[in-house]
């Protein structure tokens, strides 16, 4: 079954530096209804994976820049808690017990067969779901349903277009955080930064209209030169 077909949107990162490979994941896991981001490098997973809201990452472990274990312990270190499954040619059992115990969720030996990594990925990623890690997203009384795709702001539904869906979903995973406009357009439109381009303020304020209209407590801020905050007033990010 296709992720899509769910109507989830499951971001998964892939930080692997050999060409064949990353390609041929990406464009499997594409295939399969995931949205996919590549990394070929270990400082560039980390920073992926600090600002892409990636619900698993695919990790190898010989990587130029910064190796698999070193990538783990750093995000694992800032409080990122998003699945990890690594791929990766070292075989070894003491390699596949220092990957686990550094708080890897998995652990494929390549050569690998794509039917068994597909099946490990979708097996992380229901275990999560069944945990509550990401089916219902939460800012002060404001709720998005990933599962049903419903958002409701005090008991109340707010219908939503698929942009404004995704848009506000981004918003939430990183409440608190100040999103620059690049960001949002390479997450929620796939595109590249256009600064002539004001389609991102106009999201932005047809989603205002529809989350903090008419609340006393408004949740969507901007934040002049820098972006825009999701967050509950009172409540920063760490």
């Amino acid at each position: 079954m296709r992720w899509q077909e769910l109507e989830i949107t499951v971001r998964i990162l892939i930080v692997e530096d050999e060409p064949k490979t990353g390609e041929y994941l990406r464009q499997g896991l594409s295939e399969a209804g995931f949205v996919v981001d590549l990394a070929t490098n270990g400082p560039d997973g980390i920073h992926l994976a600090k600002h892409g809201a990636h619900d698993l990452v695919i990790l190898d472990v010989m990587l130029p820049g910064l190796n698999g274990w070193q990538v783990l312990s750093t995000l694992r270190q800032q409080g990122l808690e998003m699945p990890v499954l690594f791929l990766t040619a070292r075989d070894q059992v003491e390699d596949r017990v220092k990957g686990l115990e550094l708080g890897a969720d998995d652990y494929l030996i390549k050569p690998f067969s794509f039917a068994e990594l597909l099946a490990r990925v979708r097996i992380i990623l229901r275990r999560g779901r069944q945990h509550g890690d990401g089916p219902t997203l939460c800012v002060a009384d404001l709720e998005m349903d990933l599962l049903r795709r419903r958002v409701t702001r005090g008991g109340v539904r707010i219908d939503l277009t698929a942009k404004e869906f995704g848009l506000l979903e981004l918003l939430m995973r990183r409440q608190g955080e100040v999103l620059p406009r690049s960001l949002i357009a390479s997450q929620v439109w796939d595109m590249n930064f256009d600064s002539d381009t004001n389609v991102i303020e106009v999201a932005i304020r047809r989603l205002r209209v529809k989350i903090d209209e008419g609340q006393n407590i408004k949740l969507i801020q901007t934040v002049r030169g820098m972006g825009y905050v999701l967050e509950e007033p009172g409540r920063s990010a760490q």
